[in-house]
């Protein structure tokens, strides 16, 4: 893996523009950082105005993937309307097993209309082709059945259950861990599943 090759944002796909994190981008990641609903299977939050808008400002500085630890802060923008609909990451996990971490989180009225599967898409060939990596992950919490259901469709395999692994929010929950290889994604993981 060469990560030092950084990756090029922004990203173009057919309906979005998957850039960096800008200023102007508080109002929505304060509202999606903010949104119980939307947070209630992630570790943090909600989180209020003040915690977005430092958030935010590390975000702004997570633009290459030199190092283990470092991560990408993506912004998903629908090119037709302009508008941010989101939050997406591309975390190094590990040089030593050149593993990345996918996430992504979406607004409520964006959910539903592929932008999540297209997004990630796009990020997982950055993250194959462009940065070399050997594998991709995706961990989220058992109950969250939009997020398998986009992992799934992204090619993603099931190969972890943690039953009760974690305690946050008040109790004990389950994690999902789904993975793509490499070479699974040259054999045609980039046909997105419908």
């Amino acid at each position: 893996m060469d990560p030092a090759a950084g990756p090029c944002l922004p990203i173009e796909t057919e309906r979005l523009l998957l850039r960096a994190f800008e200023p102007g981008d508080l109002e929505v990641l304060a509202a999606l950082h903010g949104d119980a609903d939307l947070v209630r299977w992630i570790p943090w939050g909600p989180r209020t105005r003040e915690d977005a808008a430092a958030v935010l400002e590390r975000k702004r500085s997570c633009t290459e993937l030199e190092q283990e630890g470092d991560g990408l802060g993506i912004a998903p923008v629908v090119k037709e309307t302009g508008e941010m609909i989101g939050d997406f990451t591309l975390q190094y996990e590990s040089a030593e097993h050149s593993t990345a971490e996918l996430g992504y989180l979406l607004t409520p009225g964006s959910q539903g209309h592929g932008y999540a599967t297209e997004a990630g898409t796009a990020l997982l060939a950055l993250a194959f082709d462009d940065l070399g990596f050997h594998r991709v992950i995706a961990r989220l919490e058992a109950r969250n059945g939009p997020s398998a259901a986009v992992a799934e469709r992204l090619g993603m395999r099931l190969e972890a259950r943690f039953v009760e692994n974690e305690w946050f929010k008040g109790e004990w929950q389950s994690e999902l861990v789904y993975a793509i290889l490499a070479r699974e994604w040259e054999q045609g993981g980039s046909e997105v599943r419908e």
